[in-house]
């Protein structure tokens, strides 16, 4: 059986998850607690340099980092596709686009209001809360324009609306409606959480942990 290394907090392990689920996967979740730095100790650092979570061990196979895992399952584990058919390259890229955009444009921002929101009303910085809120408003407004004619970011449900599941799913405890004045992603979430996968989906907090 498959055993993934993961913190429940994390929106990267949370990707994966969702994948596995959308697959059927069976698998076996170890729990590394970064909170109690678990994701240092040299064990855990054999399997990844990086001393990130998540990490799948697939029987000899070992694979770091979010989306190289969501690659690796879609390619050995192909029903069902969570990528465009094969053939559909623009298709197939636009997906990976939105997943990496997610990852470095809209996941890390949510982190960082989540850091600043969870502070003493009196110790946050006012400015960076406000900047954090535009970019994220932004992406917002972006997916809204993206959806426009589309059940999905990349026609079905695939990686590219997965990548920004995890913290999308947070932003209303950061006192952010992610559909208002966006009919398009009000459609969207409504699709989103009809899903199996997400319905069950464990470890989504808005409260911030260091490392994640």
């Amino acid at each position: 059986m498959m055993k993934l290394y993961d913190f429940a907090p994390c929106p990267f392990g949370q990707k994966v998850r969702i994948v596995l689920a959308e697959k059927g996967l069976s698998y076996e979740m170890v729990h590394i607690d970064i909170s109690q730095g678990e994701h240092r100790k040299p064990d855990f650092m054999r399997l990844n340099p990086y001393a990130r979570v998540p990490v799948l061990v697939d029987e000899d196979t070992t694979i770091y980092d979010s989306t190289v895992i969501d690659e690796y399952l879609e390619d050995e584990y192909p029903d069902p596709s969570l990528l465009p058919a094969v053939g559909a390259s623009a298709l197939r890229a636009r997906a990976r686009l939105f997943e990496d955009f997610a990852d470095n444009s809209f996941t890390p921002q949510v982190g960082q209001l989540m850091v600043e929101m969870f502070k003493p009303e009196a110790e946050r910085d006012a400015n960076r809360v406000a900047r954090l809120r535009q970019s994220i408003e932004r992406v917002l407004d972006y997916l809204n324009h993206e959806l426009q004619g589309q059940q999905y970011l990349a026609n079905d449900f695939s990686v590219a609306d997965i990548g920004f599941i995890p913290r999308i799913l947070v932003v209303p405890a950061l006192e952010i409606d992610a559909a208002a004045n966006r009919p398009n992603i009000e459609q969207w979430l409504k699709r989103i959480y009809d899903r199996a996968s997400i319905q069950t989906l464990e470890g989504v907090t808005a409260e911030p942990l260091a490392g994640v």
